[in-house]
This record gives C-alpha cells, structure tokens and sequence, in this order.
C-alpha cells in the first residue's frame, strides 16, 4: 500500500511539474500563429495598428455593393488600464479594422460615413500626450492612430457624461474631438439616420 501511496505521489508530482511545458508549449505555439498571421495582413487604408489588419479570403461569393452609401457608427467602450496603458486602445484598432474590412471587400473610401462615439474608461485614450504622460507616465500610443483615423473622415464624439464621471476635460483631449451631452444620443440620433452600429467591447 505504501508502495502505491508513493507511486501516486511522484506521478502526481511528475504530472503538476509537465504542466508549465505543455502550457509554454501552447503559448508558443500561439505566437507562431499570430506571427504568422500578421504576416499575411493587409492594410488597405488605416495602417497605425497591427490588429487593424486584414486576413485575405480565397472564394469569396458574397461581396457588398460598392455604389451605396454605408454609414458607420461605432462605439468604443473599451477602457485604458494602467495594465495596457501602453498598447493602442484595442477600441480604436478595431474601428481601423472595421474600415479597412469595409475597403477591402471593395467599397470606395468616398462611400463611407463613419462616426465613433467614445465614452467610460476609454475616453483616456484621447488624452493629449501631456495630460496622458501625467496619468501613466507614457507617451500617449494612440495619438497616431486617432490622427489617422481622422484623417480618414472619422468624427469623434465624447460622451459628455462620462467625462463628468471619469473626469475628463474637452482641453485635455486631442483636437476636433466633438463633445455631445451623452453617448445615449448619439447611438439614437445616427442609427435613425440609418447608420449601421457596431459596439466595440473588450476581447
């Protein structure tokens, strides 16, 4: 019995230390394959974020009609943490992803509207690099990708109420970021101007 006891023992020991290899495994293993991935991305227009890229697609037989008029409304509730401060807003890649997917599957750049309503947490990724630098001691990684963004035609809106709540100010935030007295609005306001909504949430 005790011979037993023990077998057990040291197979359970052995099994707890294979345990971190399978898992290292398997996180190599995932970045091989995003690795992989991001090398067959493309970035038909917005190109300030890696995860805004585009995967190619062989046989594709349903495709959008390139001469309407499609609006986009999309909202980033996705939240700067001090966790990833340092990386682009997950919210502001995937408006670029959105964008480029729309440009991809053939749909001119003159034939799309598109406006992102920005409110919670995630407001403080359109801190001016100044105001983030004080909040997380870093330079603000978004800014590039907030310019390109609009340079692209996106309009920006600010949730007036979760500016009060979180405590952001209009100076604080980067140029042309439109103010609106609360996201509710806008979400009502352009989907009955047939704008299509795409809610952007963390991964």
């Amino acid at each position: 019995m005790k011979g037993f006891i023990m077998l057990l023992c040291i197979g359970s020991f052995l099994f707890a230390n294979a345990q971190p290899k399978d898992t290292l495994t398997k996180e190599q293993q995932d970045s091989v394959k995003m690795a992989e991935l991001f090398s067959r991305a493309s970035y038909p227009l917005i190109k300030g974020s890696k995860w805004s890229g585009v995967l190619p697609v062989t046989g594709v037989t349903e495709k959008p009609d390139p001469s309407l008029q499609y609006k986009l409304l999309m909202e980033d509730v996705v939240p700067v943490k001090e966790s990833n401060a340092r990386e682009i807003n997950d919210g502001l890649s995937e408006i670029g992803r959105l964008i480029n997917l729309h440009i991809a599957s053939g749909i001119p750049k003159s034939k799309l509207e598109l406006v992102a309503v920005v409110h919670g947490p995630s407001l403080y990724a359109l801190y001016t690099n100044e105001i983030y630098k004080k909040k997380y001691g870093i330079d603000n990684p978004n800014i590039e990708l907030i310019n390109e963004l609009m340079r692209n035609g996106v309009k920006f809106i600010a949730c007036g109420q979760a500016m009060n709540f979180f405590d952001v100010k209009k100076e604080e935030m980067v140029p042309n970021i439109k103010v609106t007295l609360t996201a509710q609005t806008v979400l009502s306001n352009y989907q009955l101007k047939g704008y299509v909504l795409y809610t952007i949430t963390p991964r």
